[in-house]
């Protein structure tokens, strides 16, 4: 298939729209999550909020095998950066100025509407059945929980990762985020390139 094909005039335009609206002050670390389905729906979720990046920290189950074939799929618009330790990916994150806040039962976690996610913000998820690791807990910024009411208090990873995201994109919205890249000139021709040969 030539590369014409990819560079239609439509084609560039949604690339040129969605990469101004893409979000790199927030960010999302999966720890040892297993399901490949979640880690696919998490993905998704990741791209329809403009998240540009994830952490996918693994040091207990293996990294998820992550396809590309699929022109539809999220993982082709979403970068990915690989650790084997909490202490190396927190390390990466507090370098790079993010506040990270773990998803936690703890007694001292709060609300997730109690966070402010208009700041440049890391959200860590854990495996589906363990939940997050001790350390990944303890080293966090923050604690935080989704308030539930029912018998079961307990969401699928990628349906608390989707009301988690979406706080944070309903709040970035009401402040402007969305409006406005953060992203240099050079930075969105950059990526508008590499993206219309994808």
């Amino acid at each position: 298939m030539s590369e014409s094909f990819f560079r239609t005039e439509k084609r560039i335009e949604k690339i040129k729209w969605v990469v101004s609206k893409r979000q790199p002050s927030l960010h999302v670390v999966f720890e040892n999550i297993h399901d490949p389905h979640n880690v696919s729906a998490i993905f998704r979720t990741c791209d329809a909020a403009g998240i540009p990046k994830v952490s996918l920290l693994y040091n207990v189950e293996k990294f998820p095998k992550i396809g590309k074939k699929s022109s539809a799929s999220a993982y082709k618009w979403v970068e990915r950066e690989k650790f084997k330790t909490v202490e190396e990916c927190y390390l990466q994150l507090r370098e790079e100025k993010f506040v990270i806040y773990a998803s936690s039962l703890n007694a001292d976690s709060k609300s997730l509407y109690e966070l402010d996610f208009t700041k440049k913000t890391a959200i860590v998820l854990g495996n589906e059945h363990r939940g997050l690791s001790e350390e990944a807990e303890k080293l966090a910024d923050e604690r935080f929980f989704i308030p539930m009411y029912g018998m079961v208090q307990s969401l699928n990873v990628s349906v608390s990762a989707a009301i988690c995201i979406y706080e944070a994109l309903r709040q970035r919205s009401l402040k402007g985020f969305y409006d406005k890249s953060e992203m240099s000139a050079k930075e969105l021709k950059a990526l508008i390139e590499e993206w219309s040969k994808k």
